[in-house]
């Protein structure tokens, strides 16, 4: 079976909180011969990690490494990479992939009202601009 996987069963895979819900995870990740992520999941699961679950930077970032680290696993890897290097260097990882996804599609300058996503994208060579 060919799935995709919602940022629910990716949060029951990488907390194993609810025993039932998190075997149910792995067998679905593992039994596909395709798991589809959607980079916005990605995000999702991002955040829901850092303000529910308090998690830190690096286990955010091994967390998202985890899962799509999976062979039968098929995601945009430059974006998460993007993203993975925006959280790795004190960032969210959102704004790393929004930054990336804005060059796919023609964008030449990030700009946004947070001070941190913009230094932290400057300090990787990226056009950034602050919007004050």
């Amino acid at each position: 079976m060919k799935i995709t996987a919602d940022t629910n069963v990716l949060l029951r895979l990488v907390l194993a909180d609810d025993e039932a819900q998190g075997l149910a995870a792995v067998e679905a990740m593992e039994s596909a011969s395709h798991v589809a992520i959607s980079v916005h999941s990605l995000c999702e699961l991002a955040w829901v990690l850092e303000r529910l679950y308090k998690k830190t930077r690096p286990e955010i970032a091994a967390a998202i490494q985890g899962v799509i680290d999976a062979e039968n696993v098929v995601v945009n890897r430059p974006a998460v990479e993007a993203g993975l290097a925006i959280l790795d260097a004190g960032g969210d990882f959102a704004d790393g992939v929004i930054a990336f996804d804005g060059r796919f599609h023609g964008g030449e300058t990030f700009v946004s009202f947070d001070k941190t996503a913009v230094k932290l994208l400057k300090g990787q060579g990226a056009a950034a601009l602050l919007l004050k």
